[in-house]
């Protein structure tokens, strides 16, 4: 018998258990993954930073109303090694209506052409902006890039009329995140265990993506 889902709240869009985890190790169902999410935020613009644009070939390019397709191309390559799926998951129209509101801006970070980061800003809530998603393909990890798309990213959410800048990060992500968003003006805020369905084992992803995370059957 399934047991009703313990009263719990809502953080971020996050519904979240109230029902303490206890002590101790918790197995997993079968075919199932866990990661430790931090809650970060801004309530403030952090200190302006000497100036880091793009130099060419590199350059930051607004996508508006992006087709779904292209989207989820880009999603896959910057998310697939840190097991990125929730938009994989979702019904097209679904997306289509995310991506396609006024309030949400979507940008490619582009090498000569090439589109090798992603940076995604919600600004549906009022005040408020979600970094939504934000990250680069393997290949253009290490270079600086990472600092530059942040400095684009807090100066666009911004520049809106709002009195917090907010992101989730987790231990599927890079090793470094959590460091970087604090580095870039981030406080963390709140921390919750999340376990889900490994998106390997439905098709949503590779198998052989995120190999730091191990693949047990289900």
């Amino acid at each position: 018998m399934t047991k009703a889902p313990a009263p719990g709240r809502n953080i971020d869009g996050l519904a979240a258990s109230d029902a303490a985890l206890g002590l101790g190790y918790h197995a997993l169902a079968p075919g199932h993954i866990a990661n430790v999410v931090t809650c970060l935020e801004m309530r403030e613009p952090p200190p302006a930073r000497p100036g880091r644009g793009f130099a060419a070939p590199f350059a930051l390019v607004a996508l508006p109303q992006p087709d779904v397709d292209e989207y989820l191309a880009l999603y896959r390559k910057v998310g697939a090694d840190w097991l990125w799926y929730s938009r994989l998951a979702m019904p097209r129209p679904d997306l289509a209506a995310i991506l396609h509101h006024p309030a949400v801006e979507v940008f490619a970070l582009e090498n000569a052409g090439e589109r090798v980061g992603i940076l995604e800003l919600d600004f549906r809530q009022a005040g408020q902006c979600e970094l939504a998603f934000f990250g680069l393909a393997a290949g253009a990890i290490g270079a600086g890039l990472g600092r530059s798309l942040m400095d684009a990213a807090i100066a666009r959410a911004w520049a809106a009329p709002i009195d917090r800048f907010w992101v989730h990060t987790c231990t599927l992500d890079h090793p470094s995140a959590i460091g970087f968003y604090q580095r870039s003006g981030f406080r963390p805020y709140a921390v919750m265990v999340e376990v889900t369905p490994d998106p390997r084992l439905d098709g949503l992803l590779p198998r052989d993506a995120a190999a730091h995370v191990p693949l047990l059957p289900a």
